[in-house]
């Protein structure tokens, strides 16, 4: 697998978000792995009609998420995205399926690259194992 980041990767339905957010929907899984909360749903293998093939993806996209009232500074959030990204880049081979997937920061203070990839790798293999 390659490790790139294209525009196709990116979750950018609404109707896609939404549904990874649902409370109600029992096919939606929760991992924590400091400092990340990963929100991910299997993808299905086949759809079956034509409307839902237009609404979801085929392969893994994913949504990257660094709070406001936390960091202030756009600065400080765009940094937290740009290092999620890259581990996120880096290591998306360790996923066995197909997801979509939700990267919430819940950290505190700025943490290092190490530390980010350190939890990303970490929700992989909790998610592997769901």
């Amino acid at each position: 697998m390659k490790k790139t980041f294209k525009k196709d990767e990116r979750l950018c339905s609404v109707k896609v978000i939404e549904g990874l957010f649902d409370r109600k929907n029992s096919a939606n899984g929760g991992v924590f792995s400091y400092p990340l909360r990963i929100v991910f749903q299997p993808l299905l293998e086949t759809p079956s009609s034509e409307s839902i093939a237009t609404i979801c993806p085929q392969k893994t996209q994913v949504l990257f998420s660094v709070p406001k009232r936390q960091f202030k500074h756009a600065v400080d959030r765009n940094l937290i995205r740009r290092r999620i990204k890259e581990a996120y880049r880096l290591n998306k081979n360790l996923l066995s399926k197909k997801y979509s997937i939700a990267f919430i920061y819940i950290g505190k203070e700025i943490e290092d690259f190490k530390a980010i990839e350190k939890g990303m790798k970490g929700a992989f293999r909790k998610m592997n194992s769901i």
